[in-house]
């Protein structure tokens, strides 16, 4: 049994299969076979900034078909939708992801991709959430990437168009109001994401 993370050999590629054993309390994602410890417990800013979007989304999807989850909540990316646990190499946990097709959603979290995904960057955080999962999700098609960063107090709106990210917009005042493609009447203020 898997108790520390310690015990883990980084070099070496894992599946879902993997992960499901381990024991110990560290939050870790699979891209592509590779062990990626996350980053220590979010700021606190993180969390007022993850909370306000989230409770936005629920209070927006209340009685609509999509749904929203908050990180810890397992997303595996698929090659294929047939994958088995032992085959799937990439188990991301967004910090907030929308699904609309819910035969997506199992006890383990999400099959295949969100619609849409929002990322809250920490410096630690900041190059993964702007390269390797950009491009992650890019590839596996999330048609909608939003990249929330505390610190700068900007929001980088990404939507997909044949198959490639296309900039959407760079929201940083706060007379900006922020939509959504996915969900086309979802309008938050940049106000409200960074209030204190």
């Amino acid at each position: 049994m898997i108790t520390s993370i310690s015990q883990l050999d980084v070099t070496k590629k894992y599946t879902y299969s993997d992960y499901l054993t381990w024991q110990f309390d560290e939050m870790v994602e699979l891209i592509k076979g590779q062990l990626l410890r996350m980053s220590p417990a979010p700021s606190r800013r993180h969390q007022l900034i993850s909370g306000v979007l989230s409770g936005e989304l629920y209070a927006y999807l209340k009685h609509k078909k999509c749904q929203v989850y908050e990180a810890p909540f397992d997303v595996r990316l698929l090659k294929n939708k047939k994958e088995a646990f032992h085959q799937i190499e990439t188990v991301v946990q967004p910090d907030i992801c929308v699904i609309c097709d819910l035969e997506k959603l199992d006890d383990f979290g999400c099959s295949g991709s969100p619609d849409f995904i929002i990322e809250i960057v920490s410096k630690t955080s900041k190059k993964r959430d702007y390269h390797d999962k950009y491009d992650l999700y890019e590839e596996n098609g999330v048609l909608e990437y939003w990249i929330v960063d505390p610190e700068g107090k900007t929001v980088d709106v990404f939507v997909l168009e044949n198959g490639k990210y296309e900039q959407r917009g760079n929201f940083f005042t706060p007379k900006d109001s922020i939509t959504s493609v996915v969900l086309p009447d979802f309008v938050i203020l940049w106000d409200d994401i960074f209030r204190e």
